[in-house]
């Protein structure tokens, strides 16, 4: 299945979650869109109910299908809690950290900066949205792509920075000093559903 780039809006009103992480979508119309959305009182089964949380997570992180179920399968292949490690491999996607320093305002204008080769790792630069960060790793924005405007605006904006990376706005670089805890993860997501999901 190819990556979703319909709405994102209309995608967070059907799940009843922010996807971009700003809230904005459900501020208005805080139901599933639609001329029947606000008056939707379907109840969904437990494999549906697995299912809506599998695709909750995978839009926030904006992967297909594939991508996400061969990262599943690596979590469960390292010690812990299958599902939280499964939670820190995509919070270690470099798109992901890209987006938690301030340096996009949402993941997918992150993925885009990535792609473009404006990103380095360590000093390389690194156009692959999926490359895995480990911990002690720096990620700087290149030298010829400091001076962007959508760079600086995320910036200006960005009022939070997770205690697991450190961020200096001058040099507009940021280390990924140590794997999230749970507790610092999106609290709206039940992982256990999605491994009851992949363990049918």
């Amino acid at each position: 299945m190819a990556r979703y780039t319909g709405s994102v809006w209309k995608k967070s009103r059907r799940l009843g979650i922010s996807l971009t992480g700003t809230g904005k979508e459900l501020e208005k119309r805080p139901y599933a869109p639609g001329q029947h959305g606000p008056n939707q009182r379907k109840k969904l089964s437990e494999f549906g109910l697995q299912l809506q949380e599998k695709q909750k997570l995978r839009f926030m992180y904006g992967i297909n299908e594939r991508q996400f179920r061969n990262l599943f399968d690596q979590a469960g292949k390292t010690k812990g809690i299958h599902g939280e490690n499964f939670m820190i491999l995509l919070e270690s996607r470099l798109d992901n950290l890209v987006y938690r320093l301030g340096l996009a305002r949402t993941r997918r204008q992150a993925r885009q900066l990535v792609n473009h080769g404006h990103i380095t790792v360590d000093g390389s630069r690194v156009d692959i949205p999926s490359y895995q960060v480990k911990p002690g790793q720096v990620i700087g924005v290149r030298e010829k792509s400091q001076n962007l405007d959508i760079i600086k605006e995320s910036i200006e904006v960005n009022n939070f920075v997770p205690d697991y990376v450190s961020f200096d706005e001058n040099s507009l670089q940021g280390t990924y000093t140590r794997f999230p805890e749970r507790s610092e993860l999106p609290a709206e997501i039940n992982e256990a559903l999605i491994v009851e999901f992949y363990s049918r």
